[in-house]
């Protein structure tokens, strides 16, 4: 499924966060191999996203991301 959603948490040095959409309640899990943006894969807190998700559990969470698009993506496409 793909939605719009807004990172909550980002931890840079473990390479995973959590975002938020409305269609993944209890946050959505999103590893850094899954962010497409050019360099360095992060995320910032607040920021907004475009993201495919599955249901599935992952380290407590009932969804993870497969793909999260940024901003950034957007203008490096």
């Amino acid at each position: 499924m793909e939605s719009q959603g807004v990172v909550r948490f980002w931890n840079d040095e473990h390479g995973w966060g959590v975002i938020d959409s409305p269609l993944t309640s209890g946050g959505c899990w999103a590893h850094f191999s899954v962010v497409e943006v050019a360099g360095y894969r992060s995320l910032t807190p607040g920021e907004e996203v475009e993201l495919e998700w599955e249901a599935v559990e992952q380290d407590g969470y009932g969804f993870s991301a497969v793909s999260v698009r940024t901003a950034e993506s957007e203008n490096h496409s």
